[in-house]
């Protein structure tokens, strides 16, 4: 009692409670205001733990010192009659009072003025991005994964085969809302907090599902459930023979549509009826190639999606009318083109053979023309052919994710910014919990240098996936070029993706793609021998793979200026890339780049330069406005090291006036050791003055 006693006497109780209300007050204010001005959010992180770790010093210093009117004095040396703790005490008592008054103020003008006027600063598709599913249809569904009750483990692509033949049905009629199947996938089949999945979702409805499939017999249980009150609007169980089961898909969703009281057109309700194919091999294989497909999205290894490519083959050699099976077949074959190793033009000869089939074979199909329209998107940045037939999906399932996000993605390629963003509006509604749609809209805000917006679809796409290696590449680019902030950056790869060293170099362009984001951080902070050495322990599996380690490395000796060093293997490296350009008259983005900074290991600045400069023919900022910048910014930097500072700084000045805010960026130009051979010319140092001027 006496301890507690002179702890009052001393003020160090008020002490405690006037420094807690100034710190989380000083806190709030801090965190509203230092973004306003780009400030980095170490700052503020530092800001928190100084306060922290300021709170014992403070309540030491209240228990040995007082305050008296010859200033302050050690407590032991005041005596009775000399001290003013009481008055003390009452100053201190105000200034609580007037502190949590201000705490009050704050957090009333905050959540009454100032969170209003954000939310109006937001524009409409910004505000739908942030928020996709809180609009909800009436008329909404989401098809949650049917679970196995298969005895036999490995029969699980076969529900996962009926779920999704289900949903492909639902989302051809025109007046239902149905959930993609990449915003479902990753709910357990019977959700216990079903109505936070439907508001995650944004359905109304949930159709929960089982397989149990046994021999020839399948049975599939089926109920349809109203998220709103979590009541049961319908339930049936389907006991089929295997060469029966493709009916049971039409069945379910005809039913579903009368219980939701769909008007179909008489279009719809024969799409409806209609089987993709009588043979039951046939089928079961087609669910298999699904299966493997699926595996494939979600990888960047070849082997999976050549796999789903030998699943396909067997359905289609069971049935050769399966149209269905080319078309799905085709469309991951273009995918592996686009995102895992380009095809020569006879093989995308071959995928256009495909799809002529599936045109002849069922030319209303919606399967069909989404993969036309990839074919001329992915094939040959045909945008306006792509966007015919991405229509036509949508005009057979106005549902169809894939053709919406399509549609998103070209109008970001033809630099039509607005239309790109209202798109991918309308895509979030259909696929809210998409991670890698999230991604994508991230990473447009940061080429719009919208950084904060950036962020926040990122940080989204993390909380969805918190493997999700793209949401960790985009967020380390909004953070470090974008913002400045390297610790932000570092803290973004914790725990770092994997290597994905084809995936990564596929495109090509500028030269953080080409050294890994991975290992990137380590030469921006002119680590050189740390980054050497972690590519050193890079997984290489391929020959490709075996030549992008070594280009890596010359890049960063390059940058480095240890150029001289390496001599020896850029030669041999030259040698072996020559002959790989000769051999590949279609030049891949990512060999281009390789061989220029190669080049200018050698010395051989207007070969560097050519090379770029290929690239950049290749892939114009005028046929692609999202990645054509990228060649843009390889070619400066080859610039830098050629010996052409002249048009290194003009691509620089050019770069800083479009949407190029992944890679080009003032924060960017003034740290980056890439940029290094420039910051000598009193041009470079004009330009980030003029730029950081600007409005």
């Amino acid at each position: 009692m006496r301890l507690v006693a002179e702890l009052r006497r001393r003020n160090v109780f008020r002490m405690a409670g006037l420094y807690l209300v100034g710190a989380w007050l000083l806190t709030q204010v801090s965190s509203t205001v230092l973004p306003a001005f780009d400030v980095p959010s170490w700052v503020l992180r530092a800001l928190i733990i100084v306060l922290a770790l300021g709170f014992v010093p403070a309540l030491i210093f209240a228990w040995a010192f007082e305050l008296t009117p010859q200033g302050l004095k050690r407590d032991a040396e005041v005596k009775p009659d000399e001290s003013i703790a009481p008055q003390t005490a009452r100053r201190m008592d105000r200034m609580i009072i007037a502190v949590l008054i201000c705490a009050l103020v704050y957090f009333a003008a905050d959540k009454f003025v100032l969170a209003p006027r954000r939310d109006a600063r937001v524009e409409p598709a910004t505000a739908a991005l942030a928020h996709p599913a809180q609009a909800v249809s009436v008329k909404s569904i989401a098809v949650l994964p049917f679970e196995n009750l298969s005895d036999d483990k490995t029969n699980a692509y076969f529900a996962e085969g009926m779920q999704d033949e289900i949903l492909t049905r639902l989302a051809g009629i025109a007046d239902l809302k149905v959930i993609s199947r990449t915003s479902t996938k990753r709910y357990a089949s019977r959700p216990d907090n079903l109505k936070v999945v439907a508001a995650e979702l944004g359905a109304a409805h949930i159709l929960e599902g089982s397989v149990q499939k046994s021999g020839d017999s399948v049975r599939v249980n089926v109920q349809l459930i109203d998220a709103g009150n979590d009541t049961h609007l319908w339930a049936q169980t389907f006991d089929r023979e295997l060469k029966n089961v493709f009916v049971v898909e039409s069945e379910v969703a005809q039913q579903i549509a009368d219980v939701l009281k769909a008007r179909l057109s008489p279009q719809e309700t024969s799409a409806l009826a209609k089987a993709p194919t009588q043979n039951a091999a046939a089928y079961d294989q087609f669910l298999k190639a699904e299966y493997q497909a699926h595996k494939a999205l979600d990888s960047i290894e070849e082997i999976d999606s050549l796999s789903a490519d030998a699943e396909y083959r067997k359905a289609i050699g069971l049935d050769s009318g399966f149209a269905l099976a080319y078309a799905r077949m085709a469309y991951n074959q273009l995918r592996r083109h686009w995102n895992v190793r380009p095809f020569s033009a006879a093989q995308l000869a071959d995928v256009k053979a495909t799809i002529d089939r599936c045109v002849t074979l069922a030319p209303d199909l919606a399967e069909t023309h989404l993969a036309l329209g990839y074919y001329y998107y992915w094939g040959f940045r045909d945008y306006d052919k792509a966007l015919a037939e991405f229509s036509r999906v949508l005009e057979l399932a106005p549902s169809n994710a894939q053709a919406l996000s399509a549609v998103a993605y070209i109008h970001r390629r033809r630099g039509e910014w607005e239309l790109a963003l209202e798109s991918m509006r309308k895509a979030l509604l259909i696929s809210p919990r998409d991670a890698n749609f999230m991604d994508e809209s991230g990473v447009t805000y940061a080429l719009l240098h919208r950084y904060a917006e950036a962020e926040q679809q990122l940080i989204r796409a993390l909380a969805i996936d918190p493997e999700d290696s793209a949401a960790k590449d985009y967020l380390w680019i909004v953070r470090l070029f974008g913002r400045g902030d390297v610790q932000g950056a570092r803290a973004a790869y914790e725990p770092p993706p994997g290597w994905r060293i084809g995936a990564n170099s596929i495109n090509g362009g500028e030269v953080y793609s080409l050294i890994n984001p991975r290992v990137y951080l380590q030469v921006y902070e002119r680590h050189f021998d740390a980054a050497l050495n972690e590519w050193d322990s890079a997984p290489v599996q391929s020959e490709e793979d075996r030549l992008t380690q070594r280009a890596a490395r010359v890049a960063i000796r390059v940058i480095a200026h240890q150029q001289q060093s390496t001599q020896s293997e850029c030669a041999q490296l030259k040698t072996l890339l020559d002959a790989k350009l000769t051999n590949s008259p279609e030049s891949s983005l990512a060999m281009l780049q390789q061989v220029s900074w190669v080049d200018v290991c050698l010395g051989r600045n207007a070969d560097a330069r050519a090379a770029a400069q290929r690239a950049i023919d290749l892939l114009p900022v005028t046929k692609d406005a999202y990645y054509g910048p990228y060649q843009l910014t390889g070619l400066a930097q080859i610039d830098a090291y050629a010996g052409a500072p002249d048009e290194a700084l003009q691509l620089i000045e050019h770069l800083l006036t479009i949407p190029a805010g992944s890679n080009m960026t003032i924060e960017r130009l003034k740290h980056d050791p890439v940029w290094d051979p420039l910051r000598a010319d009193p041009r470079f140092a004009a330009l980030l003055k003029k730029k950081e001027m600007a409005p």
